[in-house]
């Protein structure tokens, strides 16, 4: 008995797609305007910028500094990438910016210290910072009670490594010193000269300031004035006792 001819069945054709692909890029041009007038409209916008503890640098020289504007794209710059180009402020240690969405963007310094001061030729006194910025004193500011370096070169790495070293000693240890200036010898390339309110006359060096502070200053409280030197070795004399001594030995002369 011959076979039946079945007929074969055809696949379904696949839905057209067309309908997905154009909401697709409906959508994305809904998007894209979206992103158009968003980054045209105010809120994209840096609208305001504050600064917190900058005594130094006017808030003018450091926004120069770091481009920022109010009206700047609040986008355009990340906030790590502002605070670097304000560390590269002499006056500043570190800088922290925070960006708060919509535009606000706040800016706060930590300064150097104040370690000494300085004499101009003029006669006018400058902040010499703990990294050895000087910085210019305002009108009417009253210094503390740091010490004035005298005869030194502006550009002395002696000067800078004093300043820092002065930075790290508590004040209570350096209140005393009225004045510092360099004395090196071959032995101590930097050796200072230290006097103080309480008339005393001090030898010392840089790199040894800082452990020999807390001595220095116990002796400054509790003996009366004369020259101390505080190197590798210490010594201590009274003015009286030197003045003795001196006198035993014009005494010997006239004989």
């Amino acid at each position: 008995m011959p076979k039946a001819n079945v007929p074969v069945l055809k696949e379904p054709a696949p839905k057209k797609k067309s309908g997905r692909k154009i909401k697709t890029i409906l959508i994305l041009l809904f998007l894209a305007l979206l992103c158009v007038l968003f980054f045209r409209s105010s809120l994209s916008k840096i609208s305001a910028i504050t600064f917190e503890g900058n005594t130094y640098t006017t808030e003018a020289e450091l926004l120069g500094v770091t481009g920022l504007q109010v009206g700047s794209p609040f986008f355009a710059v990340s906030a790590d990438h502002i605070a670097r180009k304000l560390e590269d402020v002499s006056s500043v240690k570190q800088a922290t910016v925070d960006k708060t969405f919509p535009g606000s963007v706040n800016i706060r310094i930590e300064e150097y210290p104040i370690a000494a001061y300085a004499l101009t030729r003029e006669g006018k006194l400058q902040g010499l910072l703990a990294n050895g910025t000087r910085i210019e004193l305002k009108d009417g500011s009253m210094p503390v009670d740091k010490p004035i370096l005298t005869g030194w070169k502006a550009d002395d790495e002696s000067l800078v490594k004093l300043c820092r070293t002065l930075s790290q000693i508590p004040d209570e240890l350096t209140a005393d010193i009225s004045e510092i200036v360099p004395s090196p010898t071959l032995s101590y390339p930097d050796r200072i000269k230290l006097y103080t309110r309480s008339k005393f006359e001090i030898i010392s060096a840089t790199s040894l300031l800082a452990k020999k502070a807390e001595y220095m200053n116990e002796i400054l409280q509790t003996q009366d004035p004369g020259k101390l030197t505080m190197l590798d070795a210490d010594s201590y004399v009274p003015y009286s006792t030197a003045e003795n001594e001196n006198d035993g030995q014009n005494d010997t002369t006239h004989d």
